[in-house]
């Protein structure tokens, strides 16, 4: 490699999403791609010297990457490219879409900060967008023509549909099901799964009551959402108790209390070489320091993050010792304890501004969220090294390490 391509850091300078709405609720009338360009014009809005420069500023960006899970509904040509043509912004950027489930807009800040680090880009808009509220009914196509018995339609929303018969059965449980197996295989119990999940809804409001969202969020046209709409502040760990399980009648333990709701929305952030402050007009939060993806088998995915973030901290050359704050995308309680019990880490630095079992999980979206979050936490804290994660379905898991340029 020559002087001239020599690696170039990438940063992250700022993100902002949407509130999540719950399924069927405030969001679920906005189509998944107006969703999507509602936060490209925002981030366009917050970046003073390119909206100061209209259309010419914005052909400055190299690329939009947007994480999207489902693909099949009103997203399904290319939602990043779809949301820069819907936000007004220059026909000549380019846009692409990735799906790593669960990790898919995680994976769309990885891929993008490696072009950067390469010198093939100096500013990449980074994001994702899920509603599944209008995620569609599917009807497979036929094996012949002009079929006479009854077909059944495939609900796209979540998990698996449209199973290859040739894939193991163990590995295709529902997720809850998969959890409960996950929890018994690592002694979680109810018990710490309802006060992990209380703590996450009255950790998100006390963080919207502080405005700690208030930078990191911007409200839908015309829809009255002004925060989460699944936080439910009155929640405890005895309440939670009360409810039943879903996935298993006898020895149960997964809730819909003690599990992520399914939500509608959308985040995005800016990521750049040092090049990018002059066009953005922003200074960088963040340096990606660290960066991993994992994989075990699928039926116990939500281990998966363990190894990807253990790889990613290994490869930003610190330590758990160095880590001080981690935002781990809730898709169980039993999931989560699985793994800050795995890692060690003392739990008052996880999700201290709530998470996804209370702000909710609109899977495409959600890997952008944690990581924006995650670097206006260390803004506001003044630590330096923190970690976003996110377990992901049929078995992988996915991790960021950021360094907060800026740590006291």
């Amino acid at each position: 490699m020559t002087a001239q391509n020599a690696i170039q850091d990438a940063y992250l300078y700022d993100a902002v999403r949407t509130p999540f709405g719950k399924v069927g609720g405030a969001l679920a009338k906005t189509r998944p791609d107006d969703l999507a360009a509602l936060v490209v014009t925002e981030s366009v809005k917050r970046a003073p010297k390119l909206a100061a420069a209209g259309a010419s500023g914005a052909e400055k960006i190299d690329e939009v990457v947007f994480g999207n899970a489902n693909g099949a509904g009103e997203e399904n040509r290319n939602v990043a490219r779809m949301a820069t043509l819907l936000a007004g912004l220059p026909t000549s950027i380019p846009g692409t879409t990735v799906n790593r489930l669960c990790g898919s807009s995680l994976d769309a800040a990885i891929i993008a900060s490696r072009q950067i680090n390469v010198g093939e880009a100096d500013v990449m808009l980074i994001g994702g967008v899920e509603s599944m509220s209008r995620a569609p009914w599917v009807l497979p196509k036929t094996e012949r023509p002009f079929p006479m018995h009854n077909l059944e339609l495939a609900n796209t929303t979540l998990g698996w549909r449209l199973i290859n018969k040739n894939m193991p059965k163990e590995w295709t449980v529902s997720l809850g099901e998969a959890t409960e197996q996950l929890r018994e295989k690592y002694g979680i119990t109810r018990e710490r799964m309802d006060e992990f999940a209380a703590n996450s809804h009255q950790l998100a409001a006390k963080a919207w009551d502080e405005g700690k969202y208030d930078n990191l969020t911007v409200q839908v046209p015309d829809v009255d959402l002004t925060r989460d709409e699944t936080i439910r502040p009155d929640s405890t760990a005895e309440s939670l108790s009360g409810l039943r399980t879903v996935f298993r009648k006898e020895n149960g333990m997964v809730t819909a209390g003690n599990s992520s709701p399914m939500n509608d929305g959308a985040s995005a952030a800016w990521l750049g070489s040092e090049k990018a402050s002059d066009i953005l007009g922003l200074q960088p939060l963040a340096r990606i320091a660290g960066r991993a993806a994992a994989a075990n088998e699928p039926q116990y995915f939500g281990y998966a993050p363990v190894d990807a973030v253990n790889q990613a901290i290994q490869r930003a050359g610190i330590t758990w010792d160095d880590v001080a704050a981690v935002e781990l995308n809730e898709a169980f309680a039993a999931q989560s304890l699985a793994c800050t019990d795995a890692w060690g880490v003392d739990t008052s630095i996880v999700n201290t501004w709530g998470g996804a079992i209370a702000i909710g999980h609109p899977l495409g979206a959600s890997g952008a969220r944690v990581l924006g979050t995650l670097a206006r936490r260390l803004e506001a804290s003044g630590d330096r090294w923190g970690v976003a994660a996110l377990c992901i379905g049929v078995g992988q898991g996915i991790a960021v390490v950021l360094e907060n340029v800026n740590a006291r």
